[in-house]
């Protein structure tokens, strides 16, 4: 453990809990894009199959077991509790289009063709795409609340933190994996533009101008 991961890991704990609390609180989840929550509910179900076979840490098994049911719960606030207030006009993402390639990507490029393994690679390439549908109902609505924009930047800060991560492991530790680099990476550069927004705007992006977000 160094200081990238847990502060990534305390990152993306905190974009986690933002959306929970902005969906709880306001009794709504408008502007939040319910197919990219089904996709990371699917990214940590495919990753995280691995709690029923190996034991790394205490630590280790709470982030996942909290990132699985936080996930969940937040596809169930906006399907289910709140689905009065989901706006599937604007949430209009052929996930199809990420979830398919992803899958042959997956079963071509992995460390071990393994079931477990290929769902593992399967959640690393899903996970670098699965803000997509968000950005893309971003784009297409031209606003976006405060405090989703506060979620969105925690959720690359993350991302940003762990490529400090594996620089830390690869100096540090020899630790060296490729296919997480590469997704990471290109998870990253999908933020620029916000992250951009995000800092000029002092934080608070709630209208955005057709063309701020590069569309999909």
């Amino acid at each position: 453990m160094n200081i990238f991961r847990l502060t990534g890991d305390l990152s993306h704990l905190a974009a986690i809990i933002i959306l929970l609390l902005k969906i709880w609180k306001s009794r709504s989840c408008a502007g939040i894009s319910g197919k990219s929550q089904i996709l990371f509910a699917l990214v940590f179900t495919t990753r995280y199959l691995d709690l029923l076979t190996s034991f790394i840490s205490l630590y280790n098994t709470f982030m996942k077991v909290v990132y699985i049911g936080c996930s969940y719960a937040t596809v169930y606030l906006i399907y289910m509790k709140f689905r009065a207030t989901y706006d599937g006009n604007h949430d209009s993402f052929r996930v199809e289009f990420l979830i398919v390639p992803v899958g042959g990507l997956s079963v071509l490029i992995n460390h071990d063709f393994s079931p477990l393994e290929i769902l593992w690679t399967f959640s690393i390439y899903l996970e670098s795409v699965a803000i997509l549908p968000q950005l893309f109902m971003i784009s297409k609505t031209g606003e976006a609340e405060t405090i989703t924009t506060h979620y969105l930047f925690c959720l690359g800060l993350y991302r940003a933190l762990y490529l400090f991560n594996w620089i830390w492991r690869y100096y540090f530790e020899g630790f060296f994996d490729m296919i997480a680099i590469v997704a990471g990476v290109v998870q990253t550069v999908l933020y620029c533009d916000f992250f951009y927004l995000y800092v000029t705007k002092g934080g608070s992006c709630s209208q955005f101008l057709p063309g701020d977000l590069v569309s999909p």
